[in-house]
C-alpha cells in the first residue's frame, strides 16, 4: 500500500462558516487509516465522502481524467483548501495513479475527440502545403502526426465516444490502471450495469496483484463485496468501519429484493 492515512488538521476559526469547513464531518476533524489495498467510502449523498475523497486527491496531487488537473480544476477549489489543512501519511509515495469522478469521463471523451480532430485537421493542412512536394517528402512530414493518430487509434480505436458509455468507461480503466498506482474513484459504478460492475471488480482484483491501491466512494453493494476490502460508513459527523453485511445500502438492497412489494406498498 502507498497511502497510509488522511487526517483533517486544524484550520482558521473564521473558515468554519465556509464550505467545506462548515460541514459537521470536517469540523469533527476525521482521520482515516488505510490498512487494505481497497477502501470503500459509503454513505448517503451529502454525507461528505466525496468531499474527503476530493481533498485526498488534491493533497496527493493526482492527475484527473477531466478537463483540468486537480491543481487547476475550478470545481475542486474548496477541496484544495481542505487539502491544505489536511495531512497525508505515506508508506511509499507514488506518482502513479488517477483521480476520477464519473462525470469527469465526459470531459475526457470530449478532449480525446477534440485532439483527434485537431490532429486530422493539422495533417490536412500539412498535405495542402506540401502538395507540390514529392511523396517521400510528404511521408516524412506526416510521420509525427501519423504516429500520434496511430497511438490514439491503438489506445481508443474509433474513439471512446464510439462505444457505449459503460464499455468506454471500462476500457479507460484497462488503459490507465498501471502497477503501483494509487486510484481514487468517485462512484465509478454510475455508468455501469450490474454485469459491468462485476467486470470492474475483476479489473480491481487483477490490479491488486500489481500492488495498486484503491480508495472508492460508492453506493454499489456489488463493488462493496470485493473480498478483503475495508469499508468506512459516513453517518452524521462520524466515520465508522463497518462489515459488508452491516452496511445500510447492503441491508436495504437485500430487504428490497427479498420482498419488493412490501417496500413499494409503503411508498
Amino acid at each position: 500500500m502507498h497511502l497510509r492515512s488522511f487526517e483533517v488538521g486544524e484550520f482558521e476559526e473564521h473558515n468554519r462558516e465556509r464550505y467545506p469547513f462548515s460541514l459537521p464531518l470536517v469540523q469533527a476533524r476525521p482521520r482515516l487509516e488505510f490498512d487494505a489495498q481497497v477502501t470503500f467510502l459509503v454513505g448517503e449523498n451529502g454525507s461528505g465522502k466525496s468531499t474527503l475523497l476530493e481533498a485526498i486527491a488534491c493533497a496527493a496531487g493526482l492527475p484527473t481524467a477531466g478537463e483540468f488537473e486537480t491543481a487547476r480544476d475550478p470545481t475542486l477549489a474548496p477541496a484544495r483548501e481542505l487539502a491544505f489543512a489536511s495531512r497525508l501519511a505515506w508508506s511509499k509515495k507514488t506518482k502513479r495513479g488517477l483521480f476520477l469522478r464519473a462525470e469527469d469521463f465526459f470531459g475526457f471523451a470530449k478532449r480525446m475527440a477534440r485532439l483527434r480532430a485537431d490532429l486530422a485537421e493539422e495533417r490536412r493542412q500539412l498535405d495542402k502545403s506540401l502538395e507540390r512536394s514529392s511523396a517521400y517528402a510528404r511521408s516524412l512530414a506526416r510521420g509525427a502526426l501519423n504516429k500520434e493518430l496511430g497511438a490514439l487509434q491503438s489506445r481508443y480505436g474509433d474513439g471512446v465516444d464510439a462505444r457505449s458509455h459503460g464499455e468506454a468507461f471500462l476500457e479507460f480503466f484497462r488503459d490507465r490502471f498501471v502497477p503501483d498506482g494509487l486510484y481514487l474513484l468517485d462512484e465509478p459504478e454510475a455508468p455501469l450495469s450490474p454485469l459491468r460492475q462485476l467486470t470492474l471488480i475483476s479489473l480491481l482484483k487483477h490490479m491488486l496483484s500489481e500492488r495498486a491501491q484503491f480508495i472508492i466512494a460508492t453506493h454499489s453493494p456489488i463493488l462493496m463485496a470485493l473480498p478483503g476490502a475495508h469499508i468506512f460508513e459516513f453517518v452524521g459527523n462520524a466515520i465508522h468501519p463497518v462489515d459488508f453485511n452491516d452496511v445500510e445500502h447492503v441491508r436495504i438492497t437485500r430487504s428490497f429484493l427479498a420482498n419488493p412489494d412490501a417496500f413499494l406498498q409503503r411508498l
